[in-house]
């Protein structure tokens, strides 16, 4: 592929300080296709520093790989790719982070925890260049390669890899292998992770314990309600820390966003930086890639305990972690979660081109998702459990003109099938007559809403039978000094601007509950 000439332009700027020299060393078969085209692409992107250079050496394998050497010294951070699509930013970002520059580098505490994980790792993960989840994995597990050099990550495009994926049975990206064992699969962000490599291979007790930080009020979730209790936080002068999984929350799996009022039209991954920007304008503390221990809201001053040992304390708590894709809960289900059945159309659903697919829930993430599966797919089954689609008239008058899409209604998905290793198919339920009948499909796609990210607190805090943290209308929870804004919480209508808007409401509630000393 050629690079544009403004890209290249705008490439050299970000590089232009650049504190150390890199090589880009390229192990292919030099006459085969795919090594001509990475050898291209790599001598385009050197000419954008003269602190890059290519080195290519011609290997007797079908695996063509690019290595990031830095002052002769390798990185562990490899790409069977051309770094092409969504993968670009990646590449600029392990030139970047390797000389220790960039927005999102982990901090002291996350750094610590890389470095503790024992063992040899390598990790490979399988991508496509459409794949809107896959950078955030790739980057993580670049970024912890940099920081452990016991650690190698290795990008695979698998569109280039067809073969190997299907031996190991990949349907969805990204899937990340450790040591030749399946690690992960779907979006993640470095704490999950690094969650996951702690508890595969171990990691080592710290120097010294973490220090308790103390705040005026603690913010739990970093998406849109979160982002806003913050920075409405903050300009009141009180002391803010925010601990979340990642800044965006799941706005980053949207890929088109076109309802935020005066935003005619954003991304998902730009609204998060964006978030991230502005709450970076304001005096607090982020605490990002960290995943919850346990929670103590009751007492006076709340405690929260993170992965790793670290604890916050706060008199003030503002709930905001989101929510997240809601299952079916049906045998055979968690057997083939990335094996067959996926929740991301635009990751996954090139591995299912010109085959059968079912997509389950008919609301506008239902249907949206089986108009663009119509494109590539010979035939998609839309299973609805309401005897209607609840989706927006547009979509259902779209929808219904596509000759390989059906839509059934009073549907409920009762069982998913396969061998062991691929799914084959699902078994549904008519509810109006009772009838069980089987479905042939090669892929299920589940669009049947979120379930809110609550089972940490609901223990010690109200919640509705959804599992949503109940709340008043100044967003205030049963426990003083605890509030709830955005979709973890029982206010309706699960929508970025409804979020932002809680949030707000949140701080505002928090603040002045703490100037009356209620």
């Amino acid at each position: 592929m050629n690079l544009d000439q403004n890209v290249l332009d705008q490439v050299k700027q970000i590089f232009s300080s650049l504190s150390h020299d890199y090589i880009f060393r390229v192990s292919c078969k030099s006459a085969s296709e795919t090594g001509k085209e990475m050898i291209e692409f790599f001598t385009q992107f050197s000419t954008t520093s003269p602190r890059l250079a290519i080195e290519v050496e011609d290997v007797n394998s079908d695996k063509s790989v690019t290595s990031l050497i830095r002052d002769g010294v390798p990185t562990g951070i490899s790409f069977r790719m051309i770094p092409g699509g969504h993968e670009f930013t990646s590449l600029l970002l392990a030139v970047m982070n390797a000389d220790g520059k960039g927005k999102t580098l982990p901090d002291e505490a996350t750094i610590s925890r890389i470095k503790r994980l024992k063992g040899e790792i390598s990790l490979n993960t399988y991508a496509t260049l459409e794949c809107t989840n896959c950078p955030d994995v790739i980057q993580a597990l670049n970024q912890m390669a940099l920081y452990n050099d016991n650690i190698a990550s290795v990008a695979i495009d698998g569109n280039l890899a067809v073969s190997e994926a299907e031996a190991l049975g990949v349907k969805s990206v990204p899937t990340v292998y450790a040591n030749g064992e399946l690690l992960w699969i779907g979006k993640g962000s470095l704490g999950e992770l690094l969650d996951k490599l702690e508890e595969k291979f171990g990691s080592r007790e710290a120097d010294e314990p973490s220090k308790e930080k103390e705040y005026d009020l603690l913010v739990i979730g970093g998406g849109p309600a979160g982002a806003s209790s913050a920075i409405y936080s903050a300009r009141k002068g009180i002391k803010v820390g925010v601990v979340a999984q990642r800044i965006g929350g799941q706005v980053k799996e949207t890929t088109g966003i076109e309802n935020v009022i005066s935003v005619l039209h954003t991304t998902g991954e730009k609204l998060a930086n964006d978030l991230r920007l502005h709450m970076q304008d304001y005096d607090m503390d982020i605490y990002d890639s960290r995943t919850l221990d346990s929670v103590e809201l009751k007492e006076p001053v709340k405690t929260v305990r993170v992965k790793g040992g670290e604890v916050f304390k706060a008199p003030q708590v503002i709930i905001a972690t989101g929510a997240r894709w809601r299952r079916m809960n049906v045998p055979g289900e968690d057997d083939y979660i990335g094996q067959g059945i996926g929740f991301c159309v635009h990751c996954d659903g090139p591995f299912f081109k010109g085959k059968d697919v079912a997509v389950i829930g008919g609301g506008n993430s239902g249907i949206e998702a089986a108009i663009d599966l119509a494109k590539i797919c010979n035939h998609v089954d839309v299973f609805e459990f309401l005897d209607t689609l609840k989706a927006d008239t547009v979509l259902q008058e779209k929808v219904k003109s596509l000759p390989n899409v059906t839509v059934h209604l009073s549907q409920q998905v009762v069982k998913v099938t396969g061998d062991g290793k691929t799914l084959d198919g699902i078994d549904v339920k008519d509810r109006i007559s009772g009838e069980v009948k089987p479905y042939k499909e090669n892929g299920v796609f589940v669009q049947i809403g979120l379930q809110p990210n609550s089972e940490i607190f609901v223990p010690q805090v109200g919640a509705n039978g959804r599992g949503e943290i109940n709340v008043d209308a100044f967003c205030r929870t049963d426990i003083p000094g605890v509030y709830a804004a955005g979709d973890v919480s029982s206010v309706p209508y699960k929508q970025i601007i409804v979020a932002m808007g809680e949030g707000a409401k949140a701080a505002l509630s928090a603040f002045d509950d703490r100037i009356r000393k209620l």
